[in-house]
């Protein structure tokens, strides 16, 4: 016997169709399949019972087919045989299109979705009404006891035929019970992440750090989901000390572990208030533990003694336009920039992108104060940012500044060279550094402290020289301001970091841990 959707479904006009588009022979194949497709298996009936929801379709008395969505508890579509599924039939708008189609004409296709694996079930069959009166057990067997709709018929459906479809094109969505269970282990997680870091706050000091600054946290505001800014001022209620835009803050932070260190963040406020610094502060749930430690322990009224405004970013004085490109919480020195570029009357752009307008700190208070002067770019509405774009459309004498992460930084960086800038006129500070599996692992010799100790390509040779028990000079984190700088006493490192000089490189032997890794095999520091 042919297949049964097949048959159906497969008219000669659809054939035709087939045939000139080159898949006829591929659906010859189901034509000729040996399962007829009729009849339910265990496989149809347990996905079918387990939908809370189904589309389906009818004709109406014009030619116009009518699709509507049906929903309900999961379980609400049952299997009544082998041959036969059914559903209670819960009132709604009340305009019967469905209900009247199938009174003239039997034949109903329903899709059945489970969007979380990306399958999908065709049905093909025809519908007879059930009422009440006619059949009380039927319908109480159709009812859902504890879903609190009415019910104003059942629908029986005679199962023709059915097919399944491929999980091309199929985008994935979860409801709440199975983002419920997929976040499971995420919630526990942040919960004893909350408990430790709230273990740790309740032994902050009234003042935090060691450094010069004494500066006391005056407000915080939620940027966006994942971003809070930090209002900083004087302890003693002076104006703070003058900065550069582009320049950064070390604060203090207290780790969960009950350790003190301190974290580089760009000042982002306008450089013409000398009442306040502002610092935003991205929570990174996988990173080292500062930012969590940040978001979680910071509050008003907290007193910080914090270093003096330095800078590794300087905003070129000069006429020239300038172009600055933002990647995420990149923006926070750009931000101050633009501050003084208006201030200053000169000529610039500002591009910002981020993953969406929800997670774009000061996209809005940028561009009501710089209106004409930002383009924003969210990359869940496939408004992606095009360097090379960018770049060409900039005049050959501007200054680009990037900030942001490592592929937006070498993007960048390649457009400039690709569009004849040179390197001087592009200035870059990233705010992350990506470590990837993909990164060949490195065997490093601690040559004083008499370890050797293999990095993996997914950790900085910082953090392995640390987990090791060796003390290690760091701050940004970033490869911008060279503090973890060692020589290399063998073994080729590949420098990643943005500071060091070639004479610092060649002659001196060095490389900064926080970011760099090795060519060679192995590397020998001295340390």
């Amino acid at each position: 016997m042919p297949h049964a959707f097949a048959e159906i479904a497969f008219t000669p006009t659809v054939q035709v169709a087939q045939a000139r588009n080159g898949s006829r022979e591929a659906n010859r194949n189901l034509e000729l399949a040996s399962d007829v497709g009729s009849a339910l298996t265990a496989r149809e009936a347990e996905f079918i019972v387990a939908r809370d929801s189904f589309y389906q379709a009818t004709v109406s008395e014009t030619g116009w087919p009518y699709v509507q969505h049906r929903g309900g508890p999961v379980g609400f579509l049952k299997v009544l045989d082998a041959h036969t599924i059914g559903f209670a039939d819960f009132r709604g708008n009340r305009q019967y299109v469905s209900v009247g189609n199938l009174a003239a004409n039997d034949r109903i296709s329903l899709i059945l979705m489970d969007y979380a694996n990306r399958q999908r079930l065709k049905i093909l069959g025809r519908v007879r009404f059930v009422e009440e009166l006619d059949d009380s057990k039927l319908i109480a067997w159709l009812e859902v006891p504890e879903y609190r709709a009415r019910v104003e018929r059942g629908f029986v459906i005679q199962v023709e035929a059915y097919d399944w479809n491929c999980p091309q094109h199929i985008t994935p969505r979860y409801a709440e019970a199975e983002l419920s269970h997929l976040l499971e282990p995420l919630v526990e997680e942040n919960r004893q992440l909350k408990t430790q870091l709230a273990a740790a706050g309740s032994a902050l000091p009234a003042v935090l750090g060691t450094g010069p600054l004494q500066l006391i946290i005056a407000g915080v505001r939620q940027l966006t989901p994942r971003v809070r800014a930090y209002e900083l001022r004087d302890a003693e209620g002076r104006d703070l000390p003058p900065f550069e835009p582009g320049a950064h803050l070390r604060v203090p932070v207290r780790l969960v572990d009950g350790r003190e260190e301190t974290r580089q963040y760009s000042i982002a406020s306008d450089p013409a208030r000398r009442d306040v610094y502002e610092i935003a502060v991205l929570r990174e749930d996988t990173g080292s533990g500062g930012s969590s430690a940040v978001h979680a322990l910071f509050q008003t009224g907290q007193k910080l003694l914090c270093g003096y405004p330095e800078n590794q970013f300087r905003l070129d004085d000069g006429p020239g336009p300038v172009i600055l490109i933002a990647g995420g919480i990149g923006i926070t020195p750009l931000k101050a920039m633009a501050h003084a570029l208006a201030a200053q009357g000169r000529s610039f752009d500002l591009h910002y992108a981020a993953r969406s307008r929800s997670d774009m700190a000061y996209g809005d208070s940028l561009a009501r104060a710089l209106p004409g002067r930002v383009t924003a770019y969210y990359s869940d509405s496939g408004e992606r940012l095009d360097s090379d774009h960018v770049v060409r459309s900039a005049s050959s004498d501007a200054l680009i500044y990037v900030c942001g992460p490592d592929r937006l930084l070498t993007a960048v960086k390649a457009a400039a060279n690709k569009a004849g800038f040179g390197a001087a006129q592009v200035r870059s500070e990233r705010f992350s550094v990506a470590t990837s599996a993909e990164d060949r692992p490195v065997e490093v010799e601690l040559r004083r402290s008499g370890k050797t100790i293999i990095i993996p390509g997914n950790q900085t040779i910082l953090d392995g020289v640390r987990a090791a028990g060796v003390a290690a000079l760091y701050e940004c984190r970033t490869g911008t301001c060279g503090t973890c700088a060692i020589k290399v006493i063998d073994g080729v490192p590949e420098h990643r970091d943005e500071v060091l000089t070639d004479v610092e490189r060649n002659r001196g032997r060095k490389m900064c841990i926080c970011v760099s890794r090795a060519k060679s095999v192995r590397l020998v520091l001295d340390m």
